[in-house]
């Protein structure tokens, strides 16, 4: 009758060495987040602040669908969401999880953000 071998011991190392470069590889990743976290946001607020001004002046001032309104947008916008407020004639832009931003029609004026914060 014939035994079957029993199997290899695994090394630890193997699976020390993968941990550690896991860890050193979501190290790096959060530091990298760190680093260029002002440009990422201002990107999102930039992206989100003019997503919703022409949305709003596609929607409102021109008189089109907003599903349409995306013709309209720069390449590099397809993350932007958009959504209307019909009551209050707005559009709100968002960039998900970075950015949310809101124009407003304005009779006269056209469509304007709404104000920042100081």
């Amino acid at each position: 009758m014939a035994t079957a071998k029993p199997l290899p011991a695994r090394k630890s190392g193997h699976r020390t060495r993968r941990t550690r470069l896991v860890w050193i590889a979501a190290i790096a990743a959060v530091v990298l987040l760190a680093v260029f976290w002002p440009t990422i946001r201002s990107y999102a607020v930039a992206g989100a602040s003019v997503g919703a001004r022409v949305a709003c002046s596609c929607r409102y001032v021109a008189g089109r669908e907003l599903s349409e309104c995306r013709e309209d947008f720069e390449p590099g916008m397809g993350m932007i969401v958009l959504t209307q407020d019909e009551s209050a004639k707005s559009v709100t832009a968002r960039f998900p999880l970075l950015s949310r931003e809101t124009a407003y029609f304005r009779a006269g004026e056209g469509c304007t953000l709404e104000r920042w914060p100081d």
